[in-house]
């Protein structure tokens, strides 16, 4: 969902990207990432977008998890030092425990609640304590036009269903991975032109504003009943004790980005705005597709 927005912008500011994938390159096998740095154009930076993020199959599945995302961020970060290169790694809301009120900042001490929250701390206390030249962001919400969200659940949903329950006391930032690879490709644009100017360390990048999922929702029904119609006649908010998950979910997930904002001179969108441009390209993609398949 993430990773090829990155290279897409990448690419296009400009940049040469190798995207190795598995089985070539698993960053859990330590291994495996010696040829990526041996190469006689080594990395000038590596940018980690590889993560668990099945949060309720974390539970059950932790060993997995916690290989890839602390043992993995380990390894790269141990590499990166041998070769001497810096490393942006990509990190969670979930390292809070979500009892806050006011948005968290960098320096609000991390309590995750799951062992998926556990994992990704775990991760990036690993790349603190193998190498300095190191940027971790944390993101929250996140949602795009590839891969599995929440944004598209609601969509299918609505287009099958009259009714749906959405829970009301779980807040956020909605985030657009398009507005969070900007961000990763700025920063690595000023990684790579001054390098010893940069202030490493961590970060945080979200939607601007705050809103529940029932809010979410209906957002995402909203924008997309103006182009198409769906069967969906109500949204009903729902306490999160109405919808056990095997994982607990922080119920406050705000982050406060003005650090990033500041240091790398990066302007957020109103996490409005960013949905109604996802789902307008998310329109023409199916509309673009269902032409091609002939329906």
């Amino acid at each position: 969902m993430l990773g090829s927005e990155v290279v897409e912008g990448l690419v296009a500011a400009g940049f040469d990207v190798d995207t190795p994938n598995r089985p070539a390159v698993d960053i859990t096998d330590s291994a495996s990432l010696g040829p990526v740095f041996s190469k006689s154009a080594p990395p000038r930076l590596v940018i980690n977008c590889a993560a668990y993020t099945a949060v309720d199959k974390a539970e059950s599945e932790t060993e997995e998890a916690f290989a890839v995302n602390r043992d993995g961020p380990a390894n790269l970060a141990h590499e990166c030092r041998r070769a001497g290169v810096p490393l942006i790694h990509i990190s969670t809301d979930y390292v809070f425990d979500g009892k806050a009120r006011q948005p968290y900042r960098e320096t609000d001490p991390a309590s995750p609640i799951g062992a998926y929250g556990k994992s990704k701390w775990e991760g990036e206390e690993a790349v603190r304590s193998r190498l300095s030249e190191h940027v971790i962001v944390r993101t929250a919400w996140l949602y795009g036009a590839r891969g599995n969200n929440f944004v598209k659940t609601i969509l299918r949903l609505a287009r099958e269903r009259e009714e749906l329950s959405i829970v009301d006391d779980q807040f956020g930032c909605p985030t657009w991975t398009r507005d969070l690879a900007g961000s990763i490709v700025r920063i690595a644009g000023r990684i790579l032109a001054e390098r010893e100017g940069i202030s490493w360390g961590t970060y945080h990048f979200c939607g601007r504003g705050v809103t529940n999922w029932y809010g979410f929702a209906r957002a995402i029904v909203e924008k997309a009943r103006q182009w198409e119609h769906l069967k969906v006649i109500e949204l009903k908010p729902i306490p999160t004790t109405s919808y056990p998950t095997p994982a607990e979910r922080p119920a406050w997930s705000v982050l406060d980005c003005t650090k990033i904002e500041k240091e790398f001179g990066i302007s957020i969108l109103p996490w409005e705005e960013s949905l109604a441009c996802m789902l307008e390209e998310l329109r023409h993609t199916e509309a673009r597709s269902a032409s091609a398949s002939g329906r």
